[in-house]
């Protein structure tokens, strides 16, 4: 997806996604993420979504260690370095695209002997989701992935996909319009949702979701 052009110099606060790279510490660690927003757009720079969600799961809200993660929508994969850092087995995907891009992060911020915990695969919101066992995952994670309008129903199949009863969905955005609390809305239809964290500072909210269990159904 592409945004209209702009010109940085006239917008200071827009002027760090020109950046050729962003520096974040988490997990002890130093992490070094390339941008490159004149050939990805928006999936190439990193977003404050994604520093809330880092930070939260820094924070040890949810078990990461030798649990099975994906991340959805992942970009720059700075959720996905940071849990691969804090122990988990780590999926991260995007549409294939950015996969060059963003496994580029992933070897650059992710220490030799944890680069089999962390990989990169082409997942397209609603395709071929047979690829991905469903059911399979710990925890699913989602920075800034509810934006747009026509992708809800794409997303909301995707979740549905890939979350078991026991899968803990973390999702962070900003709620910037009627559309997005309609999101919400529909996700609440079926899954369990509750908002566990908001960044007054970024005006970055982090709801927690979970499928509904037969028994909250009837």
């Amino acid at each position: 997806m592409a945004l209209l052009p702009y010109d940085g110099a006239m917008i200071p606060e827009l002027r760090k996604f020109h950046a050729a790279s962003a520096t974040f510490h988490f997990a002890k660690r130093d992490i070094v993420i390339r941008q490159d927003w004149k050939q990805l757009g928006v999936a190439a720079v990193v977003w404050d979504a994604a520093i809330v969600l880092c930070t939260y799961l820094e924070l040890g809200a949810i078990q990461l260690q030798d649990r099975t993660v994906i991340e959805l929508g992942a970009g720059t994969g700075l959720v996905g370095i940071v849990a691969t850092l804090l122990g988990g087995d780590v999926t991260v995907t995007d549409r294939e695209v950015a996969l060059q891009f963003l496994e580029s992060n992933l070897r650059e911020n992710i220490p030799p002997d944890l680069q089999t915990r962390a990989r990169a695969t082409e997942l397209s919101w609603g395709v071929n989701l047979c690829r991905f066992d469903p059911g399979s995952y710990d925890v699913v994670l989602g920075a800034d992935v509810v934006y747009l309008q026509e992708t809800f129903p794409a997303l909301l199949e995707t979740l549905e996909h890939l979350s078991s009863e026991r899968t803990v969905i973390l999702l962070s955005c900003r709620i910037r319009y009627e559309r997005d609390r309609n999101f919400l809305k529909m996700l609440g239809s079926r899954f369990v949702v509750e908002k566990v964290h908001y960044d007054t500072e970024k005006d970055v909210y982090i709801y927690k979701a979970q499928k509904r269990t037969v028994k909250e159904d009837l």
